[in-house]
């Protein structure tokens, strides 16, 4: 039979956890993560256009609390391209994205393990949904989209900012 904790050992944990509370409150962080979505033959990338926001995106959103990168990036990817992966995606790099906020950060993943689900079909967020060759990006692809394109497939420098 194991004994309960002492008093003091129960208010320490409770010290901690109120203190994590705090420092979530008064700094709290955001994360997201983006999926560059690659079709090898074709030389291809998924690319969406949200319907609150212009230009030509990579994939992805926020990740939920108790959500790892990983799974938040299935799920993205399923709700935005009918995208679902068949094996692990690639961390290629974070970025801190200061235009969202003081603590959001972005990591990217490099997806070639994946098959399509069907068609997107148009909702409330997802305009459209496609695959465009890397040498033929739509004009209105955003620039950040552009820049994480040049890191993965050109060797450019991965910049710390999104």
């Amino acid at each position: 039979m194991s004994a309960l904790p002492s008093r003091s050992v129960r208010d320490r944990r409770l010290r901690v956890r109120l203190f994590h509370l705090w420092f979530l409150l008064r700094r709290p962080m955001t994360l997201g993560v983006r999926g560059i979505v690659f079709d090898a033959p074709a030389r291809a990338v998924l690319l969406v256009r949200h319907t609150y926001v212009p230009g030509w995106q990579l994939p992805g959103g926020g990740v939920e609390p108790g959500e790892t990168m990983e799974a938040a990036l299935a799920r993205e990817l399923a709700e935005e391209g009918n995208i679902a992966l068949t094996g692990a995606p690639e961390l290629k790099s974070v970025h801190f994205n200061r235009r969202a906020s003081r603590r959001d950060h972005v990591a990217v993943y490099l997806v070639t393990a994946f098959r399509r689900t069907g068609p997107h079909v148009p909702d409330r967020e997802i305009a459209e949904a496609r695959f465009f060759p890397l040498d033929a990006l739509p004009p209105e692809t955003t620039e950040a989209t552009r820049r994480r394109l040049l890191e993965v497939f050109q060797g450019a420098p991965a910049s710390a900012e999104w």
